[in-house]
């Protein structure tokens, strides 16, 4: 609730004394309020529409998509309360003057729409500003009724501050105020930056830097007023973790300098503006720096996976991936024996996936061969002892006593996937099959080998458990290092270009209104100067 009142008070009276200011300047220019009125409604309604359509948006998102959402408005908040906190450090002392100067400037224009967009333009950057704030307060408040409360109760003293400073009836001091509620809405903005990084990294966006660093539950235990202050009002949490502690340290401690130095110690503003300048060089080259050379990770693992049987997890070889023309890729089995067997994995049967986070390529390879030297002829105590020493269903040895004629067939699936041209996981498997005909059979019986032959055993293998357990761990660092990569080489330079440029814009316009007032005093010189010359011409006396 505190937190909100000086929110709804703060903002509600910049507004309230703009609106006082330009209205108190018309009526002592005679001019009718009804156009700066007209502005001031529009931009109310506007303000309240926003925030509304902020509102319903993010509750009609799945719960990560809010999360996500919820970062966004708090780190937009945090941009907008701090441009505010400094911008009125700096101008609150000249506010009216300049405001008096727009509203003269509007009214020398003869036109009702321009002051009406000075007044609607004025108080909407002050209502969108606290539209967004307080959304992004009221999401970490402990209590959303105790938040509206306060928020209305700011503004509602806001305007009735506003209307005594229109009316003269209050004096205040614009600039320690502002000062004073600018310190403690540079510890609300920086509890909101703690509450961004938690909503990023619950959103999935953010996974760096999540160790805690201290347990706080002692300072903020729950259902106390320390609690609602430090943990609802400031944003604390019991529970701080490494990226959070950095971020608001070094938010709070580069505002405040920023904010409070001394004036007298401060650069010329020139000057102050060329190293603002140069800084967002600095920051932009550092950007560019890390978005162009941070290193992608790359998979390590060596070329040979050792292989044990399906069976009795026996060694059973090694197999190698590799790399064809067509941007294919060939398995190399090599037994235990040291036969090697090439299996083709042909680039348009890979089939696209995804494991940590990495594009994998997965094949089902299945092809079937006839063994060699398998008989012609078998018997049926061969076919039972094949059958695993049982007869076969639907073959009766009494009107089917063999021998019989036989085709043998092996059926071999190969499964495996692959990141790049590293082997994640290759497996084998065979069934062999024995079509039987003659001998009183009408039709053909085919009846499946459960006693495996050589064919059989070199098709099943797998790559053994410890190899698994390597490619597991390999991509645990994969993802580790892509939520490292993805900070470092994106969300961090995209922060750095976006603090160059807003310090090289606000450079950029100290400098260029430096150069415009300097050229504009050369301008009046060189006229003075020559009307003087004019002047002292002598008289032509011819």
């Amino acid at each position: 609730m505190l937190a909100t009142f000086i929110i709804g008070l703060r903002e509600g009276l910049e507004a309230a004394l703009i609106v006082g200011i330009i209205a108190a300047f018309l009526r002592n220019n005679s001019k009718s309020l009804f156009a700066m009125w007209v502005g001031v409604v529009l931009a109310l309604v506007l303000s309240v529409i926003v925030g509304i359509a902020l509102e319903m948006t993010e509750c009609a998102l799945p719960q990560a998509s809010q999360e996500g959402m919820e970062s966004v408005i708090g780190a937009v908040a945090v941009f907008f309360v701090t441009g505010m906190i400094m911008w009125m450090n700096t101008h609150a002392h000249n506010m009216k003057k300049e405001l008096e100067t727009d509203a003269a400037e509007a009214i020398s224009q003869s036109s009702a729409w321009a002051l009406a967009s000075m007044a609607f333009l004025a108080v909407l950057k002050e209502g969108f500003e606290t539209s967004v704030f307080l959304l992004a307060t009221f999401s970490v408040a402990q209590s959303a009724m105790w938040a509206a409360v306060g928020a209305v109760i700011g503004l509602i003293v806001a305007v009735i501050i506003g209307c005594g400073i229109y009316f003269g009836g209050i004096r205040i001091n614009l600039s320690r105020f502002f000062r004073f509620t600018g310190l403690f809405l540079i510890l609300v903005a920086g509890g909101l930056i703690i509450t961004s990084l938690q909503t990023a990294h619950e959103a999935g966006w953010l996974n760096i830097g999540q160790q805690r660093i201290a347990d706080l539950s002692w300072l903020v235990p729950p259902g106390t007023i320390r609690s609602a202050l430090i943990t609802g009002v400031l944003g604390i949490p019991p529970d701080p973790n490494q990226i959070q502690t950095v971020a608001w340290l070094l938010y709070i401690g580069i505002v405040s300098v920023m904010v409070y130095w001394p004036a007298h110690r401060r650069p010329a503003p020139v000057k102050a503006a060329r190293l603002s300048l140069a800084f967002a060089g600095v920051m932009a080259l550092a950007a560019l720096a890390l978005f162009l050379f941070y290193p992608p990770f790359t998979l390590q693992l060596p070329g040979n996976a050792p292989l044990v049987s399906s069976a009795e997890q026996t060694p059973a070889g090694q197999v190698q991936l590799l790399v064809t023309a067509g941007n294919g890729y060939r398995l190399s089995v090599q037994s235990a024996a040291g036969k090697i067997t090439q299996i083709t994995l042909p680039a348009d049967a890979a089939i696209p996936g995804e494991r940590a986070g990495l594009p994998t390529r997965e094949w089902n390879i299945k092809k079937s061969v006839t063994p060699a030297q398998a008989p012609d002829v078998v018997t049926l105590d061969q076919v039972v002892a094949l059958y695993g020493n049982r007869i076969p269903i639907g073959l009766n040895p009494a009107m089917h006593p063999g021998p019989y004629q036989a085709q043998w067939t092996v059926h071999c699936s190969v499964q495996a996937s692959a990141a790049g041209d590293a082997l994640l996981d290759a497996s084998g498997h065979a069934e062999e099959v024995i079509t039987l005909s003659g001998s009183g059979l009408q039709s053909s019986r085919t009846v499946t080998v459960r006693t495996p032959t050589d064919e059989v055993s070199a098709c099943n293998w797998q790559v053994s458990s410890a190899w698994q357990q390597r490619v597991s761990d390999a991509l645990q660092q994969h993802e580790i290092y892509q939520d490292n990569y993805r900070f470092w080489a994106y969300m961090l330079p995209a922060l750095l270009a976006a603090l160059a440029l807003i310090f090289a814009v606000s450079a950029l316009r100290v400098l260029l209104k430096f150069r415009n007032e300097r050229s504009s005093v050369i301008r009046e010189y060189d006229l003075s100067f020559g009307s003087q010359s004019h002047t002292h011409l002598p008289k032509n006396k011819g």
